[in-house]
């Protein structure tokens, strides 16, 4: 079984606390350079979304103010594998048996709608319980909060995790207005979340779980869980 998931938000717009509507979509580099290591390493990757909904992309990732000097080649790569891929599978009708991994990549799509998408954690459930690789980055491990039981109890409770960091979403000049921070809502439902310094690669492993910061993350997370599976 040498099949890859990678779960996309299907959000373009992130609401703020004072009603503004700001313009969100899929990080270019943590989509591609995930789908890069995973294909070089011999795996296919399918694209699945709420909805089979195609996220834009996030104008951001696209700018080398903002996202590096290498941000034209992951967006052309990221472009041109969801092209090649046509449209998305439809997250519901997804069945996780067939794949080896999940990846969630990150933008603020995650914390608009991933976060509270039930079959999303129905998915992640079953594939947390078949102790199959599940990996998420930045915004990423929002996607893990929908992972709710009927009582209320979030299964990644207790785990070691990193994600998009307070300071992190701070200096971006995204913190102030927004509903809820990542890493403080993940601490605040049992997380034992950590980060490295802001913008550098960090990331956590937790047995079946691999974690990235930022997306400068993207690689090595992906990287981790290809040594994992071999």
């Amino acid at each position: 079984m040498r099949k890859v998931l990678i779960v996309m938000s299907a959000a373009s717009v992130w609401e703020r606390t004072d009603g503004s509507a700001y313009p969100t979509g899929y990080w270019a580099e943590e989509l591609a350079a995930p789908y890069e290591r995973f294909v070089a390493a011999g795996y296919t990757v399918d694209f699945a979304s709420p909805g089979g909904v195609l996220q834009p992309l996030d104008r951001h990732s696209a700018d080398p103010a903002v996202a590096g000097e290498d941000c034209a080649r992951h967006v052309a790569n990221a472009e041109k594998a969801l092209r090649e891929f046509g449209p998305l599978l439809k997250l519901g009708e997804v069945d996780i048996d067939g794949y080896a991994a999940v990846v969630l990549p990150g933008g603020h799509g995650p914390v608009v709608d991933l976060h509270e998408d039930a079959d999303l954690g129905r998915l992640l459930a079953k594939a947390d319980a078949a102790d199959k690789i599940i990996g998420a980055v930045c915004h990423g491990p929002a996607a893990l909060l929908s992972t709710v039981d009927e009582d209320g109890k979030w299964l990644f409770a207790g785990r070691k995790m990193t994600a998009f960091t307070d300071e992190e979403e701070q200096l971006f000049g995204t913190a102030e207005g927004a509903p809820w921070l990542l890493a403080s809502r993940l601490r605040e439902l049992g997380a034992k979340h950590s980060g490295g310094p802001a913008y550098q690669a960090y990331t956590v492993r937790d047995g079946n779980l691999f974690t990235g910061q930022n997306p400068a993350s993207s690689a090595p997370m992906a990287d981790a869980m290809i040594a994992a599976l071999s």
